[in-house]
């Protein structure tokens, strides 16, 4: 019987590569083409307020409307917490979502938490590490 526990750390490469992932994805949240290159075609986003896109191709119409929207007005910042592998072609990535939302409110109907725990799955294929799951579940606040 194997007792030895895998190694679920990237390679510094793998590492360096996935990072810069998340980074283009933090960097791409105003330019829809290049935030859906960075993600697999049949991908999965459960977003901050609960909504499921399935498939890149409503992902992409659910970005084009959130960008022509007061939803332009809301800036998301990640901070990678964690990299572990599933298996060599598959990474689970822990990262705080800060929450910039610079919508009037007064207008809004829908205020959104501050802060998110964002769990990315990024495959490899054919060597490119690409977004296959996004799921960010909003951090409560407790009032004082």
């Amino acid at each position: 019987m194997d007792t030895e526990a895998p190694d679920l750390r990237p390679s510094e490469s793998d590492d360096r590569t996935i990072r810069r992932v998340v980074s283009r994805a933090q960097d791409a949240q105003r330019d829809t083409d290049a935030l859906m290159r960075l993600h697999t075609p049949d991908t999965v986003i459960v977003n901050i307020a609960g909504r499921r896109v399935l498939g890149r191709d409503d992902f992409a119409a659910a970005m084009t409307a959130a960008l022509s929207s007061s939803l332009e007005q809301v800036r998301t910042e990640l901070d990678v917490l964690d990299i572990r592998l599933a298996t060599p072609d598959v990474a689970l990535v822990s990262c705080t979502k800060t929450v910039h939302d610079g919508r009037n409110h007064a207008d809004s109907t829908t205020v959104l938490p501050a802060t998110g725990t964002l769990t990315y799955v990024l495959v490899r294929d054919q060597g490119t590490w690409r977004i296959a799951l996004a799921q960010t579940t909003p951090v409560a606040t407790t009032g004082t």
